[in-house]
């Protein structure tokens, strides 16, 4: 199964308001392996970098001057993407910028329902933990000792390795699990595994007939010193 692990950079938080996306990077998975291909871009945003944002992840407008529009390559993304199902952490929020960019561009919003969120799936493993990257990374024993800013790429290599432990841990890369179990959990989190064309079947009657009731009681007769009927015998309440 191939899934595609990304992560965002902007300009802020709000797509609908003018903010715009100014990096993305892309991890592809294969039966749960990093396979090593990657797609990393960064994109001139075509307004000024906000303060608080270039805090967070220190792209400044002097350095995006010369990156290329999303536009431009937006078909070379799409291509990477492919089909594949797309995991990010607070998906929400990558998938309205990556789908404002995408139609802006003149091209269709990726389908919703290829959205699985690595948050989603930690509060239903950690209820009432820290669910950020950075917990979570800590929790799993993932090293970002490396991270000191926020970074598209950097961040969805971090988040792979999360979602490998979140979703079974690293036995799942090394073979110990067929294909289909390995993708139980991400199924589960997007779907009910309940079919609801599952057809009816009435229950089968599973009681023994009396007659081999019957049977099986003089069978157990003829078995001498049989240890449950001493605990029979000594369960019973004590007579004069």
């Amino acid at each position: 199964m191939r899934e595609i692990i990304f992560d965002t950079e902007t300009t802020g938080f709000d797509p609908l308001t003018g903010d715009r996306m100014v990096e993305i990077g892309c991890i592809e998975m294969v039966g749960r392996v990093m396979t090593g291909a990657t797609f990393h871009c960064y994109f001139n945003p075509e307004r000024a970098m906000p303060a608080a944002a270039e805090a967070v992840h220190g792209l400044s407008d002097t350095f995006l001057s010369d990156k290329a529009l999303f536009a431009s390559q937006a078909d070379a993304l799409l291509e990477f993407l492919g089909d594949a199902p797309l995991v990010a952490h607070n998906a929400s929020f990558d998938f309205g910028f990556l789908n404002m960019e995408l139609v802006r561009a003149g091209r269709a919003a990726v389908d919703m329902g290829r959205m699985v969120d690595t948050i989603a799936i930690a509060r239903a493993r950690h209820p009432g933990a820290k669910l950020s990257l950075d917990a979570l990374c800590t929790r799993y024993g993932i090293d970002r000792s490396h991270r000191t800013r926020h970074g598209a790429l950097l961040d969805a290599e971090l988040l792979a390795q999360l979602y490998i432990e979140l979703t079974g841990g690293r036995q799942i890369g090394l073979g110990f699990s067929d294909s289909a179990s390995a993708t139980a959990e991400i199924e589960t989190s997007r779907t009910s595994l309940v079919r609801a064309d599952r057809p009816f079947r009435a229950p089968r009657p599973h009681h023994p007939p009396a007659a081999e009731l019957e049977r099986h009681r003089a069978f157990v007769a003829t078995i001498k010193d049989a240890l449950w009927t001493e605990e029979e015998r000594r369960a019973l309440p004590a007579t004069d």
